[in-house]
């Protein structure tokens, strides 16, 4: 896989020493604003980058690039997805995909009628602890009640209520707790259980975003509960509970980083199956893999799952 990354923000600086330590990953180009070109030169250098550039056509139009990977600001997604489409790059797009269904079904379209890759970048799905959780479902007998809570209060959040609004709290860039804390939650339920019957969203809203709310799923033979949460704090934990016992993950579900299983009349199990590597490194591992063999199937696969996904946001944003 040969490389660019698109923004110089956090998640591109948290993301670049794990691309750095995967082998069969060439890091080659980054991408961005004429703001922060100084910054992504200094990123450039530091990881051995070829470009650093403010000029998307430049990474466009390089033959030694294969693969976007975008980590910008949510509303920027679908248009730097659809141009890295449309010049013959697979693309890796940060969490949420999209801001509305009909953007990844055309990105979707674009990609499937252009054999190109086109996956999201979600890091519960790719996690041994996710892959413990579902193969030991069936040991808790029938689902009844299904709980994640991923609350934390924000840095920016007093600044928000001063009226100083950073993406992360605008509507109009795809902030607030939903798309940025309770998506974590929806991938985990939805990789889980797959897509709910039905979807509401009971948000407490600030200034037209979502500061915090609460998701309800219904399964119909059991229900869950989704709460993401920006203005406040609380123990980030989630639990599934059968009639046959309970699964726990104890920590954000963005990392898993334990889970508990406590079946009837037995004690309670910690486990942690989760490689010591970043939280990132398992989904780069597994596109790497895609992309050096072409693997559609298992990417299809995968791009079901974001659909779904997707699926859920439109639905509760449309209840909010």
């Amino acid at each position: 896989m040969k490389l660019a990354l698109l923004g110089t923000g956090m998640i591109v600086k948290e993301v670049l020493p794990v691309l750095k330590e995967i082998d069969g990953i060439d890091l080659v180009g980054i991408l961005s604003t004429p703001r922060s070109l100084e910054k992504a030169r200094e990123l450039a250098d530091q990881y051995g980058m070829q470009v650093a550039t403010s000029d998307y056509e430049e990474i466009l139009q390089s033959s030694e690039i294969d693969t976007v990977y975008i980590g910008t600001p949510n509303h920027t997604h679908f248009d730097y997805a659809k141009q890295a489409l449309l010049a013959g790059k697979h693309v890796i797009c940060e969490k949420p995909f999209t801001l509305r269904l009909d953007e990844f079904e055309e990105l979707a379209s674009l990609a499937n009628e252009r054999k190109l890759l086109l996956l999201e970048a979600i890091t519960n799905q790719y996690l041994e602890n996710f892959a413990y959780l579902k193969a030991n479902l069936p040991k808790l007998g029938d689902i009844k009640i299904v709980e994640c809570n991923f609350s934390q209060y924000s840095s920016r959040y007093d600044a928000f209520k001063r009226g100083e609004i950073a993406p992360a709290f605008d509507s109009k860039q795809g902030g607030g707790a939903l798309r940025d804390l309770n998506i974590y939650n929806i991938h985990l339920v939805v990789g889980l259980f797959g897509k709910p019957k039905k979807v509401r969203y009971l948000a407490n809203v600030e200034r037209g975003v979502d500061t915090s709310g609460m998701l309800v799923m219904d399964y119909g033979s059991f229900k869950c509960v989704c709460i993401g949460a920006k203005d406040c704090g609380a123990e980030i934990r989630s639990t599934i509970q059968g009639n046959k016992g309970s699964l726990s993950v104890l920590g954000p579900t963005n990392s898993m980083p334990e889970v508990c299983l406590s079946l009837n009349g037995a004690s309670p199990a910690l486990i942690n199956l989760n490689s010591l590597n970043h939280r990132m490194y398992g989904e780069f591992v597994a596109f790497r893999d895609m992309v050096a063999k072409g693997d559609f199937v298992t990417q299809q696969a995968a791009l079901e799952h974001s659909r779904a996904v997707m699926e859920v946001l439109e639905e509760a944003v449309a209840s909010m």
